[in-house]
């Protein structure tokens, strides 16, 4: 591995410095970012489907929770690594890496659905159960390598003044990838059970498979050149972090975010599921999620404007607003209207963590940055989801339900069986809006700001002295 060479904030490193047009490079960026929605489409079909298979089947809040939660804690787990390798090999590599092997994890699904009874299959006191689950999950946790090696495509792509838009455009992506998995995940259980589903995500994973085998990325000749060791540089990731002033507290910020997070990842499907059909809660979901398309499709168009911190945060006291108040009544147009206000803005939140990233730190360490940010981000929601499924499923749902817990949580909740989780909700959210708010008043929100607004005329400077070049 060769020493990483000297580089500034946002530039490409050992890259190709390509001839193409910018309109060009967008369209490189186009195939990439088509076939990385088509595997995230294809894991977060079969994840969702699982989720809604475990709890129809067994109706177990805590089954749920430890689904969503194992997702998460395996990102967390495996992010710095993922990251060390995108910062270590070319890009594209790493995609199609990923999707090989991910592929392969659901081939193993498959036989071991075809030859596991499913009642053994649904007996949590079996072995059965994890493996099954544990297999699935882990195909779905090695495809979000794609996604660490995406954002660093956006940085060797796209111009520093579009970035954000870019960053939109991955957000508009993903709305559409809940809006599909949502509806055909709740189909495919409804109407055509487990296996048929597996089988659906196992030719829909080859396909994007063989797609991803026929994409170029000519600007990248190898990779950027980085100081990136072994296969799980914590050391470096920790180094690339703390070398930018206020970074690290950024993604600390963003990780309490997720202790949030993970209230609505365990509770959500529930509250839906006790509302609607299965058949009718993924078509709700999906209603809701194209509220994620629009925010995405409104970053793409405006970008985040001069500060993106700034807009990280309004983003996320809004979120609060919504998630205090989208179930203080059993109305199921009110709480599609908020997941529907919440997705949108959820694009805005990480389109602007990931704006301040490529913006503030080398590209050849970069992969560590967004890996190690992950790894942060995504262990606290399990934490939350671990602890806050058996507290709602044993203490919090039956006493809302009770005769005098429901008496109690009348006049602020109104009636139904799911005021125990709207309860928990409704902290939640007015958690999110004080922690919010109060960032606004902190150092580190003055540093982080500084620091991309100085990153930002180094740029500008550069291109100016190139244009002079020229």
């Amino acid at each position: 591995m060769t020493e990483q060479e000297p580089a500034t904030a946002g530039s490409t490193g050992n890259v190709n410095p390509s001839e193409r047009t910018p309109a060009e490079r967008s369209r490189t960026f186009t195939g990439i970012l088509v076939n990385t929605a088509l595997a995230n489409i294809t894991t977060s079909y079969l994840w969702f489907a699982l989720t809604f298979w475990v709890y129809l089947e067994t109706r177990n809040v805590i089954a749920t929770g430890v689904i969503g939660g194992a997702y998460m804690l395996l990102i967390a787990l495996s992010s710095i690594s993922f990251g060390t390798f995108v910062d270590r090999y070319r890009k594209l590599a790493v995609m199609r890496f990923a999707a090989g092997f991910t592929l392969v994890m659901f081939v193993l699904s498959g036989v071991m659905f075809l030859l596991t009874p499913e009642q053994a299959l649904l007996d949590l006191s079996q072995p059965w159960f994890w493996i099954f689950t544990l297999i699935i999950l882990v195909g779905a946790v090695v495809e979000n390598m794609r996604n660490i090696a995406l954002s660093t495509t956006v940085t060797i792509l796209i111009e520093p003044d579009r970035r954000a838009n870019a960053n939109g455009l991955v957000g508009m992506v993903q709305g559409l990838m809940f809006i599909v998995t949502s509806v055909l995940s709740g189909l495919s259980v409804g109407l055509l059970g487990m296996g048929w589903t597996v089988v659906v995500a196992l030719v829909l994973t080859a396909l994007a498979f063989a797609h991803l085998l026929t994409l170029r990325l000519p600007e990248e000749v190898r990779a950027a050149a980085s100081d990136a060791q072994g296969g799980f540089d914590f050391r470096g990731s920790w180094a690339a972090v703390m070398a930018i002033s206020g970074l690290f507290a950024l993604i600390i910020f963003s990780t309490f975010n997720n202790f949030i997070g993970g209230v609505y990842m365990a509770l959500m499907d529930p509250y839906g599921l006790e509302m609607f059909p299965v058949e009718i809660w993924g078509t709700v979901f999906a209603i809701g999620a194209t509220g994620f398309i629009l925010g995405g499709a409104l970053i793409g168009k405006f970008g985040l404007g001069a500060n993106p911190l700034r807009t990280l945060l309004i983003a996320v006291a809004v979120m609060g607003i919504v998630g205090a108040v989208f179930t203080l009544r059993e109305w199921a147009w009110l709480y599609i209207a908020g997941i529907w206000l919440y997705m949108a803005l959820v694009p805005v939140v990480e389109a602007a963590e990931q704006t301040v990233i490529q913006k503030v730190v080398p590209l050849p360490r970069q992969g560590r940055v967004f890996g190690f940010a992950m790894a942060f981000e995504s262990a606290a929601a399990p934490i939350t989801a671990f602890l806050i499924a058996p507290i709602a499923q044993y203490w919090i749902i039956p006493y809302a339900r009770s005769a005098e817990g429901a008496e109690q949580l009348q006049p602020l909740l109104g009636e139904g069986t799911s005021r125990g989780i709207a309860l928990v909700f409704l902290v939640a959210g007015l958690i999110m809006i004080v922690v919010a708010l109060l960032a606004f008043l902190t150092p580190v929100y003055r540093r982080v700001t500084a620091s991309y607004a100085q990153a930002a005329e180094e740029e500008q400077g550069e291109n100016a002295d190139t244009s002079t070049m020229r």
